[in-house]
């Protein structure tokens, strides 16, 4: 190209970026020689960005960018750095990110063993107070746990600990979690009344919760409470972060995100409590984040005395939380969550093996478990519920209530009796509540946000923002689903029907041993234990797990999100990035191919899509004249991995600079 005709172009692509002639107004700060990536539809790279006020004013070359460079422009040198706009993450628990002076099993896969020495190490350290409940923070509930003799259970474990303070297991997930005896003894009934945890109180006053706790061969509690029956001994287990802690220094917040990138989140179960800290990190001055609260209120605790749901006051108390921000600057309130339904995993290492409590549209598998050479659970077999045997224990169940009689039976069948139940889980809470609860806050002009796990907790929730856009005509809300791990193809289609929004946590999409064998020998039939045994070629569960590909084709658009911190306190956004593109941890078999996407997608997933779904994408989620200056350089090119082959190289990315509106708020030392 003549270079007459070179500099005529440099001079177009630059008014066509900004709108603005050559000779602009020079601005306060010009970054130059980047490989910048906007983010923006039909012009996704750029070389220079000119900052002033807090917001872009100029986005393309760098021959553009001289025009906005004056004696006082202060101009920062890239020297190639890769740029992304500030990262959104779409479902995070923010205040429990940070590290705490706390008991903290930091997701170690321990046995039971070493895991009650651990305990018994916090109770001595912290001294908790004589009738109080110590919290033992990040269980991996899904790895380690192994028995032996002398810790058959986890209450046998949490027993060997400590007999007179109440210890909680809270795992690292946010829906299961392990008491001892003495935390047991102190459940209350919703009447309010201790009556405790034990066989008899199951089989009576809490049978409600029976399918939500772990049970040993004799009927007694083995120790796992899992998802609402947990608040029958601790009302506060669905926020596990400790509120006092966070708020002594509750900068370290989003000093945490934006060391990863992240500049804009929506806490995926926000409480007042929370939502004070936010406030008054903005008030302070140090709240370097966009922040999306999804309210969370519990229609399990809204019970009026004669058993309905009080949705009146739960739409009104949201209410006004959503006005006291309506006019907030970095806060936001119109959003609230739901629970659909559980999680997918069981404990294979119970006896009987726990199942699932995910909503399923199937009944789950009884698969029978043994302990391999090495002491890992593998299958050995499956029970046929549908057998006369089956039939029999279910149709006189009042002859396997004492250890006795269970032991005879699981001589003779090599099976326990309470292997012939038959479950397909459970919703959260009634479908129709569920489907209520939807409609009441979309009539109120309220985006929803659901996590759904299983199939049949996707089918509710898709019938329920079906339904309720139905009744109040709108389909512009920005409604959202977070996970949808077991899926099926029907339902993927009515997602992108819909034009939903959903939240993967791309960094679950992998092939694991120890968490698979947890979950998917209760969906398809496998023997053993291995990656070839537990993920067959063409099974339902590796067809149906984490759609991500597919609901994109539908129409569903791709958001990410690390649900920090389930399963480690770091969002991690890069790692998750890289599992979108590979769907796999390097030296492992791949996660269904079929449903990888394309570095594009998985760096809008974390830009601009997120920022529609926060409903922040006027001022943030790509690189554009006119948003807000949000901006992150990072030490590698994961475009350029992508196209070389490299994408595992991804998930090492580490963040050099991190700027929120113009200012830089992150620097890597």
């Amino acid at each position: 190209m003549p270079q007459s005709l070179t500099r005529t172009f440099v001079a177009a692509l630059a008014v066509a970026w900004t709108g603005l002639a050559v000779g602009a107004t020079p601005a306060e700060r010009v970054f130059t020689h980047g490989t910048v990536y906007t983010a923006k539809s039909g012009a996704p790279l750029a070389e220079a960005i000119a900052v002033s006020g807090g917001r872009i004013v100029f986005v393309g070359s760098d021959a553009g960018a001289r025009a906005f460079i004056g004696a006082g422009t202060a101009v920062v040198d890239l020297k190639g750095a890769f740029v992304l706009p500030g990262l959104v993450d779409s479902h995070i628990h923010a205040l429990d990110i940070v590290d705490l002076d706390n008991c903290d099993l930091d997701s170690r896969a321990l046995s039971l063993r070493n895991l009650s020495d651990f305990v018994k190490g916090c109770n001595d350290r912290y001294h908790p107070a004589p009738g109080s409940l110590l919290l033992v923070h990040q269980w991996n509930y899904g790895g380690g746990n192994d028995t032996d003799s002398d810790f058959p259970t986890l209450r046998a474990a949490l027993d060997k600990a400590s007999t007179t303070i109440g210890l909680q297991l809270v795992g690292n997930d946010g829906h299961h979690a392990a008491f001892n005896s003495v935390a047991l003894a102190t459940a209350k009934n919703d009447d309010g009344k201790v009556v405790g945890i034990s066989k008899e109180t199951l089989g009576g006053e809490l049978a409600a919760y029976r399918t939500l706790i772990g049970v040993d061969a004799t009927g007694e509690p083995n120790g796992a409470v899992n998802e609402d029956a947990r608040l029958l001994i601790n009302p506060h287990s669905m926020i596990n972060y400790d509120l006092a802690e966070v708020a002594k220094a509750p900068e370290r917040v989003p000093q945490r995100l934006n060391s990863v990138g992240i500049t804009a989140f929506m806490d995926a179960m926000s409480v007042p409590d929370g939502q004070a800290v936010y406030e008054a990190l903005e008030k302070s001055g140090k709240l370097s984040a966009r922040v999306r609260v999804a309210q969370f209120w519990d229609p399990g605790r809204y019970h009026r005395k004669d058993g309905t749901v009080d949705f009146d006051t739960m739409v009104a108390k949201a209410k006004a939380v959503r006005e006291h921000f309506a006019t907030d600057r970095l806060i936001r309130a119109d959003t609230v969550k739901l629970f659909a339904d559980g999680v997918t995993e069981g404990n294979p290492l119970a006896v009987p093996p726990t199942l699932p409590n995910a909503a399923s549209l199937t009944p789950f598998l009884q698969p029978m478990y043994a302990l391999d050479k090495a002491g890992k659970p593998t299958v050995t077999g499956y029970v046929d519920t549908a057998s006369a045997t089956c039939l029999d224990v279910r149709n006189h169940a009042d002859r396997y209530t004492d250890g006795a009689a269970v032991a005879a039976f699981m001589k003779a069948q090599g099976f326990h009796p309470g292997q012939c139940t038959i479950s397909s889980g459970q919703l959260q809470h009634p479908r129709e509540v569920e489907l209520e609860f939807v409609k009441r806050f979309h009539l109120a002009g309220f985006n929803v946000h659901i996590h759904a796990i299983g199939d049949r907790g996707l089918r509710t929730a898709l019938d329920a923002i079906e339904a309720a856009r139905a009744a109040d005509g709108v389909t512009t809300t920005r409604d959202s689903l977070a996970h949808l791990q077991i899926t099926t193809p029907e339902d993927v289609r009515r997602v992108g029907k819909d034009h939903l929004y959903v939240a993967f946590t791309y960094a679950w999409m992998n092939v694991a041993e120890d968490y698979d064998i947890t979950a998917i020998p209760f969906f398809i039939k496998v023997r053993g234990n291995s990656d070839s045994s537990l993920h067959p070629p063409g099974s339902r569960y590796d067809r149906d797990a984490y759609p991500v590909r597919s609901v994109q084709a539908a129409g569903g658009i791709l958001t990410g999100g690390s649900d920090a911190p389930v399963e480690t306190r770091d969002p991690r956004p890069f790692y998750n990035i890289a599992r979108a593109v590979t769907r796999r941890v390097p030296g492992s078999p791949v996660l269904n191919a079929s449903e990888r996407v394309g570095i594009d997608s998985a760096l809008s997933a974390y830009t601009i899509n997120g920022a529609k779904m926060l409903g922040i994408d006027a001022d943030a989620g790509s690189l554009e004249v006119g948003k807000s200056a949000d901006l992150v350089v990072i030490d590698r090119n994961p475009l350029a991995l992508a196209k070389a082959g490299r994408a595992d190289d991804i998930a090492g990315t580490k963040v050099r600079e991190t700027w929120f509106e113009g200012r830089q708020v992150y620097v890597a030392h």
